[in-house]
This record gives structure tokens, sequence and C-alpha cells, in this order.
């Protein structure tokens, strides 16, 4: 037993980061509970755990270990456990206003379902417990307002300076599509397109959201390294597909992100298998294990493997996606298991910021 059966004496906090430190969960590292400020002791005695990151999922498994604890007999004290996500650094750049952590998703190729990633993505990290930012840095094929349904809305604004983002399936997103009639092709030049970018993201209110999950236009050119230059990034997530093709472009994007000092958190392999909607036979048909040893070689985590599954299609059409109109769903469950995964490796690959956040407005 690690505690005593005196109810009125306090247990010492070593002893309740051992007790902790025996909990194991695939978004924790061994010794989480010796880590800074993870669990905490007030001067009333109140014990905290809290996790940095998006953690829903983890902290119903430790309050269930808990409670399998105290049925074996276990004298557990009374712990507050909570969730309040930390902002990272950014390399030397500071925060953006409003924002604690920003994640692009890059596919360097088109095609592959890197929006529809993103989409759900930032919709798992909300159902994981984040307060959560979509961003479509797709300038000239803006498709974020279709896939949340919020095609023919616009920002509003209440100091006559800044927008309001578009709320929609409790995300806070902002698009040129919604400032940009649907029939106007945008036809503008690098310089051109990477100031409007520049004023998606200082001109947006961003309602202190812990992600900013920022849809990259696919490619790996002018624009988008100067995207990842003059945006504070905490980390990339590369989409590809298993092909050979899709996975050359892939290595390229990581290739672009290693040349501006951009963590790659990981690959998501989209499209891996398809799955019959008549009889659920899944097959390969884009190839088998590319992004696998893609990750082995460049030494990256492999962070999901998505299906090509009509559904998913359907759903992101109807400007309903997955993790929104179907949670309970199998596929819902990949993107949630890929949030879990890019919320805890964020953390603990990074580095908290100072107490003292300085704001930054990204160049144009």
């Amino acid at each position: 037993m690690f505690f005593g059966r005196n109810k009125n004496s306090q247990p010492d906090l070593d002893t309740v980061k051992t007790f902790l430190n025996q909990f194991t969960h695939a978004s924790l590292v061994e010794g989480w509970a010796d880590k800074q400020g993870m669990v905490t002791q007030a001067k009333s005695g109140e014990l905290k755990v809290s996790f940095p990151f998006a953690a829903s999922s983890l902290i119903q498994a430790l309050r269930d270990w808990i409670e399998t604890q105290k049925t074996a007999g276990e004298d557990v004290p009374a712990l507050v456990i909570e969730q309040k996500v930390a902002p990272l650094k950014a390399g030397e750049k500071p925060l953006i206003k409003g924002v604690k952590n920003v994640i692009v998703v890059s596919s360097a190729k088109g095609g592959v379902g890197k929006s529809t990633t993103s989409v759900n993505l930032a919709l798992a990290l909300r159902a994981q417990g984040a307060k959560v930012g979509i961003l479509d840095a797709d300038i000239y094929g803006p498709s974020l307002p279709i896939m949340l349904g919020t095609k023919g809305k616009q920002p509003t604004t209440l100091d006559g300076k800044t927008m309001e983002p578009v709320e929609a399936h409790g995300l806070f997103s902002n698009s040129i599509g919604y400032l940009v009639p649907d029939e106007n092709a945008m036809v503008w030049r690098g310089p051109m397109a990477s100031k409007a970018f520049a004023q998606l993201v200082n001109e947006t209110h961003w309602p202190d959201v812990d992600y900013l999950v920022v849809d990259m236009p696919p490619g790996t050119g002018d624009i988008q390294l100067s995207l990842a230059q003059q945006f504070p990034v905490t980390a990339a997530v590369v989409v590809t597909t298993p092909q050979d093709l899709a996975l050359a472009d892939a290595i390229k994007g990581v290739a672009m992100f290693e040349k501006v000092a951009v963590p790659v958190l990981g690959v998501v392999e989209n499209m891996s298998y398809h799955i019959c909607s008549q009889c659920g036979h899944h097959e390969p048909i884009f190839g088998q294990g590319g992004a696998v040893k893609m990750a082995s070689d460049y030494g990256l985590s492999l962070l999901a493997q998505v299906p090509l599954h009509i559904s998913i299609r359907e759903d992101i059409d109807a400007g309903a996606p997955t993790v929104a109109s179907k949670p309970e769903s199998e596929h819902a469950d990949v993107y949630l298991a890929l949030a879990e995964k890019v919320a805890s490796q964020l953390f603990w690959h990074g580095e908290r910021v100072a107490d003292q956040i300085s704001i930054t407005t990204v160049s144009e």
C-alpha cells in the first residue's frame, strides 16, 4: 500500500507522484508524474494533476485506473485532475495573439486528402477537450467553407479592425473563401497570396485557442516556404497516401520543414486501404507499407493510417465532417486517436514558453 489508513494525515507529494507513475498510457512518458507542473500540492494540501495538452481520453483513463486502485484496497487521496493546454515555443518566434500552439498540416502534393485530414484533426482535438481554431491557408483553392458547411457566411467585426472567426461544429475558422465569391478565381502572384494570408492571420481575432490547425496549400514552392518561415509554427504534420508518387512529394515536404527549422511530428497515411461499403473488405488499392517505411527511414512517427471510405467523403462534402457527424464511428475513432497522438507528442517534444508571452504579427 502506498498510502496509510489515517485519513487525517496528508500524503507526501513524492509518494503521490510515485503512485501515479504506475499509471501508463500511450500519451504519457515514463516518470510523467515527476515532470515539472504535472502533479502539484497547494499550501492547503490540495493535490492536483494537470495535463498540459488535450487529454480528455487520458483523463478518463486515469480516473478509471484510480477507481480500480481504490477497489483493490488502495486509500487514494482526493485528486483534482484537469487539463490546461500549455503554449509551446515555435523556434524564436513569439506567439500570435490568441493562439497557444500552431499545427500546420501539409501534403506537398494535392489530392491526398490533406484538407479532410485537417478538418477532422481539428474536430478531434476539440473532442479531446481543447479550444481549437482552423485556418485555410490555401489562397488559390479554399475548401474550408464547403467542408464545414459554412459556405456563404462571412466573418463579422466588433471593432472595425479585426475579423471574428466563423464558428462551425465548435471550431473557430477563417478562410479566403469567406471573403471572395466562389466564382472569382484567385489569379494572384506569390507575393499577393502571401500578403492575403498574412492578413488572414493578423486580422483574425482568435479567441485564445489552444491549437490553431493550419490547412497548408499543396506544394513546396515559394509560398509554402514563406508561410512556414513567417508563421510561428509549433510543429507540422505531413499527409500522404501509400502511392510512391505521393510519398516522393511527402519526403520533399519533410525536407522543406527541415530547411525552415519546423519540427515534423509525423506522418498520416491517408487512403491507407479501401473499405468496401457492402462487405467491409479491406483492400490496399494505393499500395501498402509506403508511409510506414518513410516514417522509419526519416525517424518520424506514423501518426495514423486513415481508410478510404465513402462515408468520410460524403460527410465532408455535406459540410458535416465525420468526427462531428458520426463521433461514435470507427472512422471517427481513427481521427480521435490521431488527435491524441498529435497533442501529446507536440507537448513532449516541445518546450513551454515563458509566462510572459510576447505577441507577433506575420509580416507581409
